[in-house]
């Protein structure tokens, strides 16, 4: 079967699953706590996939080639029993071209932990840790519930422990807030055999009161770094892969930057993102969605699932971060990134 490709040529490649809109972090850059507080309204029980439906649709993607599936929220590990959707999800195997499926997560680590052990036993191969800070005081500012790092650095440990590597940790690197602790959290992930991630402040959402002053741009991190621990650039793993890589000299391990906001990477995005409620978004940056739970749950085939999706990609047109500059955050309404997984 030919490769399902976008008005760009863009193929569906990945597909990132929120599995809920609750989260137990107030981070400031997707939950404000003064607006998500105690008396906010999540999404009823009933509104979200269930583990069945989710795993449906999952299957349905693989078939239409999709070869790396990520659960994230929200928090997904805040989901009762996210082990059991994670044991269907591996279930699912490999896609019709033959490629085994890549099932991965990406979690704040709150809770890591205690579940570690259950994820790998039912499939899980990897993880991703969000971790913007290892001082206490900025990672209690950033996490909006006065947490400290401690439970984090403990998940992320035993997630070594049970072989869900290699862990990549992931940091928002924000200007005035926790930018002087790139070198800090570089050095942490190469003593602890981890894969550093830096991501660019990025305007996603509507909520997060985004400037360009405050983006860190991902070549000044690179700079800062290498002043330290030298660095040489590394080939992508994957055509469209978002991180640039780079390695230490001495062999240590590598890092990433993710630069959407200064060095867009539209024109090699293969990702599709599934919501909590059943929507197909096509951009981490959309508007809207295509209703899938609506037809599913009124009967509609696989086929029927199938050609929604299709219809949705072949048309797809997305390239915000290209376009940043022309349009404001304040010009275009955006789903909140709890809703879609960042």
């Amino acid at each position: 079967m030919p490769a399902l490709k976008d008005t760009l040529d863009r193929p569906l490649r990945d597909l990132r699953i929120s599995v809920t809109d609750r989260c137990n972090f107030r981070c400031p850059y997707c939950m404000p706590a003064e607006i998500y507080g105690e008396r906010y309204q999540f999404l009823p029980r009933d509104q979200l996939l269930t583990f069945e439906e989710t795993a449906r649709l999952a299957r349905v993607f693989v078939k239409l080639g999709v070869t790396k599936l990520r659960l994230t929220g929200g928090e997904p590990l805040v989901r009762a029993d996210v082990e059991q959707l994670v044991a269907m999800l591996a279930a699912l195997g490999k896609n019709p071209e033959g490629h085994a499926l890549d099932i991965t997560l990406t979690t704040n680590g709150y809770l890591l932990e205690q579940k570690a052990q259950a994820l790998k036993d039912a499939g899980l191969q990897r993880i991703t840790v969000s971790l913007d800070s290892l001082r206490p005081d900025v990672f209690a500012r950033l996490n909006g519930r006065n947490f400290t790092p401690e439970r984090v650095l403990a998940g992320i440990r035993k997630a070594q422990q049970v072989g869900l590597t290699p862990i990549k940790l992931n940091c928002v690197a924000v200007r005035g807030v926790n930018d002087e602790d790139i070198v800090d959290l570089a050095r942490f992930a190469r003593d602890n055999g981890c894969i550093m991630r830096f991501i660019e402040y990025m305007d996603v959402g509507n909520l997060n009161h985004w400037k360009m002053d405050q983006v860190v741009p991902a070549r000044e991190i690179v700079e800062r770094i290498t002043a330290v621990f030298p660095l040489e650039p590394a080939e992508p793993n994957y055509k469209g892969e978002v991180a640039e890589r780079w390695r230490y000299r001495d062999g240590a391990s590598e890092l990433g930057v993710i630069a959407s906001v200064t060095q867009p990477f539209c024109r090699d995005c293969t990702r599709a993102r599934l919501t909590t409620d059943g929507k197909l978004v096509t951009c981490l940056f959309a508007s809207t969605g295509a209703d899938l739970r609506g037809p599913m749950r009124s009967g509609a085939s696989d086929d029927d699932l199938e050609a929604i999706i299709r219809q949705v990609w072949t048309v797809r047109t997305d390239r915000y971060s290209e376009l940043r500059t022309a349009m404001t955050p304040a010009t275009r309404k955006k789903i909140e990134m709890f809703q879609i997984g960042g």
